[in-house]
């Protein structure tokens, strides 16, 4: 293991363009968690996966069941970074790493004070009116009413990309980009088993393709470092 340490450092060190690609197992040591470990979202017991649940049809459909599942599962206000979050945000004020982009909703990477992150599935710190479009506090969407709604009497929803609808334009052309430019990639916290998300990696041709998440990835092949363990374990030990 100490050899991989020794040259994800030397990696990092010798990389001027560095982009992050990161997803649920980023935020675990905060206590939010992942879809599925043994405690994971998948393991819940709910009337219906999660993927069924976050979907556009359920909440169009079932708003209320779908509000009570997205409070209870999904907005962790209190939670707050961790090593893995503050890493990014150090490598980042070093000039070395150019983009974040997330799949996770939680906002910890802002939180951290990382400035250029692609929020690839919006935030739970982002809502809007469905009738009037006006922007509404996370803090409204917590209050004790079943379904949330706007001062104007609409429905207010979460700027949260939900199964069955497609991403951000913006964000996906934005994030191919950053990873087409990059001198090294680091992929961590992410079983990469969602897309589009996921094959974003196929628009880095460089040679340094780091891989870090706690099981085995269907990208393990292709990269050029690969690294079982904690995400938030492994960056602490990157030294400038």
């Amino acid at each position: 293991m100490n050899g991989k340490i020794d040259l994800l450092i030397d990696w990092v060190n010798s990389s001027n363009n560095i982009v992050f690609f990161g997803g649920a197992g980023v935020s675990t040591e905060s206590g939010i968690p992942d879809y599925r470990s043994k405690d994971g979202l998948y393991n819940s017991k709910y009337r219906y996966p999660p993927e069924t649940m976050l979907s556009n049809n359920f909440f169009m459909n079932h708003t209320e069941e779908f509000y009570d599942y997205y409070k209870n599962k999904m907005i962790y206000i209190d939670a707050k970074p961790n090593k893995a979050h503050y890493k990014l945000t150090e490598l980042e004020e070093k000039g070395k790493l150019k983009a974040i982009i997330t799949q996770n909703i939680d906002g910890l990477h802002k939180k951290a004070l990382s400035k250029n992150v692609i929020e690839l599935h919006g935030s739970i710190y982002r809502n809007y009116c469905l009738k009037c479009k006006s922007n509404v506090s996370v803090h409204e969407i917590l209050k004790d009413t079943a379904v949330p709604l706007c001062s104007c009497g609409g429905i207010i929803r979460p700027d949260v990309v939900l199964y069955g609808e497609a991403l951000s334009e913006k964000a996906l052309l934005n994030s191919i980009k950053f990873i087409k430019d990059a001198d090294m990639m680091i992929v961590g916290g992410t079983s990469l088993e969602v897309n589009p998300a996921a094959s974003l990696l196929r628009y880095y041709s460089g040679k340094k393709l780091v891989l870090i998440n706690k099981s085995k990835t269907a990208y393990d092949r292709i990269a050029n470092l690969v690294v079982n363990e904690d995400l938030g374990h492994i960056l602490d030990q990157i030294r400038l």
